[in-house]
């Protein structure tokens, strides 16, 4: 939303510089992103009249004008189509000062209108365009100004260019702030200024011509109104002011009837369409859509519509996505003599998604999710029928009215005790009800510490006390509240032992190397269709974009995505991890359980002179999980069996089971996403329930025995299909309750042993609390060991 002070300043009397303006704005929730100057800086450009026109005698685009600009009567050579006699212009006098478009750093920003010869012919000056002075970005001629503007003048006053323009970033709970009336309104409260509005006076019919409407569609349209005027004249064209007005709140000037409807939508925050009554046929339809139905919109594409759209059709079909955009076969067009204005109030959840869903984004459409008031219609149908007939003339016939179920004003209740409980400070009543007041909330009843107030229709977003006194803080000032030290009593939270925080899991990720990122739970559907084909989505039905239309079934979508973002921007070492819900449909619910997952790509350690760059693989991951797993004092409890996920390369993917329960998965990125998401080197990730993660071990004392220990090694050759976590969980059994200590420290294929076949040397360490264990012992535990091995695995001892 953009709107200037010169126009807020036409409803309400305010003397505040810019800079103060747009800190009071943002400091009571109404966000300003920019500001400035509604033209560029000029001098020396009057208003001039065009008086003769003649072809150059040397350049075919040229023309030789004679131009008064008040005094004096020159020639200036202009090659602007649009140039004609009588025409009233801006005209750049020698040495005014006109701006530079876009100047390269460190040059000039503006540059001097000095006497020259174009093609033989001296030029007094110049005839500008809107573009030249600042005051647009392109421009298809002279900047034709009204017939009656004074000859002689400085443009800068005649178009009041001592302007400033706002650029608001609105909340989607302050619709009603998308409006000059609206800001005016909001303005006005901040600064306890009076806000009068001038009343509506109704247009008397001329004629008594009327539409037939029909509202099928009462629930998603309450009201619909509608109205007949004949005889208007398009070729009028829209006047000076109101295309300066359009143009410095971001709207170019198309036509006199569009640009009264995009007038009224800016002025009052009403939108409205016009249609070519005679494109109309049998009579207005508002309907919801129907299976197969399709529509040429303004912007000439021709879309397929759903069938939860409204539309607004008649007896051929669609006229328009209601609320959105106009049809184009409807639209007014430079024939167009008789027009049917509409003005409507639409339930935002008729309307909240539904443009996006097309591709859409409308200044309608905006406003109508986020909300227009319910009891603006009627003024805003008199006030452009009113602009209507000022600027193109016609015949205006009876308003049509078709309501149902419009809402009801409401009330909202509010104890003085719970403003100073929530804000800290005590307001009294007399100030309470002197902000709300300003706000147009009047006091309905009071029974002792309890007041009523009504909510104005163009406040929906207040509807609970909470509401009421967040109000009284915006308008009281957030910077003014005082700081309060709260008084509560404070209970310790139980710790539990068997429960490792997730805090302390992402401190080991962090020395790992890790970076935690936190990314939306919205993802790109075919990006988490090629992660997770088999497992359904759950579909948005009010999506930010098409890029993230539903819930993330899996956090690897998001990490994938942040690998990209990174990756492209010359990060060739990333390591990543995230912790957060993913949302599964389950039975008529959504289970949404905590996961946490990481990724690593690039080089294994830092680019470093000392060591040539080597990518990470697959144990680099499993390494980093155990570590991981490691702090819950259950890293026996896990293992990993070989599993296929559509995800993952089928060769180098697991699935992480814990006491024989899946609980997630680890494994390197399947090379054909790989290629489709443009990465050059291999991605490794892995994904595990949180809650089994965090399921710990309760450490319990043992004492250290006073005995030596006793190891022995094993080198056993074996099928190379057999894990190596196989055969440590049959050692572990094997080997006795004394085992104190099992690991792998080498692991040999080749030739030597057969292809088929691999060699394992483990190291086990033996040590018994209450006595020393002697090779008796040992051997006999050896030789069950290896017996056990043979049978289960047909291992042998390596020679």
């Amino acid at each position: 939303m953009i709107f200037t002070q010169q126009w807020i300043r036409e409803w309400i009397d305010i003397n505040i510089d810019p800079p103060a303006l747009v800190s009071q704005l943002t400091m009571a929730g109404l966000e300003v992103d920019a500001f400035g100057c509604v033209a560029a800086t000029f001098s020396g450009v009057v208003v001039a009249r065009v008086v003769k026109v003649e072809p150059h005698p040397d350049a075919d685009k040229l023309r030789v004008c004679e131009v008064f600009d008040g005094t004096n009567t020159l020639q200036v050579v202009c090659g602007a189509s649009n140039v004609r006699a009588g025409l009233i212009v801006p005209y750049a006098t020698i040495g005014a000062e006109l701006p530079v478009k876009s100047p390269e750093p460190g040059a000039a920003s503006s540059f001097t209108i000095k006497k020259a010869k174009l093609r033989g012919i001296e030029s007094h000056g110049m005839l500008c365009s809107a573009e030249e002075l600042g005051m647009a970005e392109t421009a298809d001629g002279l900047l034709e100004l009204s017939s009656d503007a004074p000859v002689g003048a400085d443009i800068r006053d005649y178009l009041q260019l001592e302007d400033t323009f706002f650029e608001m970033d609105l909340t989607p709970n302050r619709g009603d702030c998308l409006s000059i009336r609206g800001l005016a309104r909001e303005i006005a409260a901040l600064n306890d200024l009076a806000f009068s509005e001038s009343a509506a006076n109704p247009v008397t019919p001329a004629i008594p011509d009327t539409f037939p409407v029909t509202v099928d569609a009462a629930a998603q349209c309450p009201r619909y109104l509608g109205r007949v005027i004949k005889g208007v004249n398009l070729s009028a064209g829209t006047p000076l002011w109101m295309q300066e007005k359009l143009r410095r709140c971001g709207l170019r000037s198309i036509d006199p009837v569009v640009d009264v409807t995009n007038y009224v939508l800016l002025e009052l925050g009403q939108p409205m369409h016009a249609f070519d009554l005679q494109r109309l046929s049998g009579g207005i339809v508002v309907r919801m859509a129907r299976a197969g139905e399709q529509i040429t919109l303004l912007d000439g594409e021709i879309t397929d519509i759903q069938p939860d759209t409204l539309l607004i059709a008649d007896g051929n079909g669609p006229l328009a996505l209601a609320g959105i955009m106009g049809g184009l076969n409807s639209g007014v067009s430079a024939d167009t003599q008789d027009i049917f204005l509409e003005c409507a109030w639409f339930d935002p959840l008729a309307i909240a998604g539904r443009a996006r869903r097309y591709g859409l984004h409308t200044d309608s459409s905006h406003r109508y999710e986020r909300g227009v008031d319910s009891d603006l219609q009627h003024r805003a149908m008199e006030r452009a029928t009113a602009l209507l007939l000022q600027i193109v003339g016609g015949l205006p016939g009876p308003v049509t009215n078709q309501e149902t179920d419009v809402p009801a004003m409401k009330t909202v209740s509010l104890n003085i005790h719970n403003v100073g409980r929530l804000l800290g400070m005590d307001m009294g009543e007399h100030a309470i009800v002197s902000i709300l007041n300003r706000l147009g909330m009047s006091l309905k009843a009071k029974n002792n510490d309890l007041l009523t107030f009504s909510v104005p229709s163009h406040r929906f977003d207040i509807s609970i006390e909470a509401d009421l006194i967040e109000e009284l803080a915006r308008v009281h000032g957030y910077d003014h509240l005082p700081v309060t030290k709260p008084l509560v009593r404070m209970n310790l939270t139980a710790r539990p032992e068997a429960v490792t925080s997730a805090e302390r899991l992402r401190e080991r990720l962090v020395t790992l190397g890790y970076q935690q990122v936190i990314t939306y739970s919205f993802v790109e559907p075919n990006l988490l269709n090629l992660i997770q084909p088999d497992i359904e989505s759950v579909s948005l039905q009010n999506p930010i974009s098409a890029d993230m239309a539903v819930m993330r079934t899996s956090l690897w979508p998001g990490l994938i995505q942040t690998l990209k973002h990174n990756v492209n921007r010359q990060h060739n070492r990333v390591r990543l991890f995230e912790t957060g819900q993913i949302f599964l449909p389950a039975g008529g619910h959504i289970a949404q359980p905590e996961m946490l997952a990481g990724l690593i790509y690039g080089s294994r350690a830092p680019a470093d002179w000392s060591q040539t760059r080597t990518n990470v693989d697959y144990f680099d991951l499993k390494g980093d999980l155990e570590a991981l797993l490691s702090i819950t004092a259950s890293l026996d409890d896990f293992g990993f069996e070989a599993a296929l996920h559509p995800a993952l390369h089928p060769g180098q993917s697991a699935r992480v089971i814990k006491s024989g329960k899946p609980v997630g998965w680890i494994g390197a990125l399947a090379p054909r996403l790989q290629r489709e998401l443009g990465l050059d080197d291999k991605v490794f990730m892995f994904e595990l329930e949180l809650s089994a993660v965090q399921a710990a071990r309760i450490p319990k004392f043992k004492p250290l025995s006073r005995y030596p220990e006793v190891s022995r090694d094993l080198a056993l050759v074996l099928d190379k299909s057999v894990s190596a976590q196989a055969i440590r969980q049959e050692l572990s059994v094997l080997a006795g309750e004394f085992l104190s200590s099992l690991r792998i420290f080498d692991v040999y294929q080749g030739d030597a042993i057969g292809i088929e076949k691999k060699s394992i040397a483990l190291g086990l360490t033996w040590q018994h609390p209450s006595r020393t264990l002697g090779d008796d012992d040992i051997n006999t535990i050896i030789e069950r060991c290896v017996k056990g091995l043979e049978v289960k695995f047909n291992a042998k001892l390596r020679n």
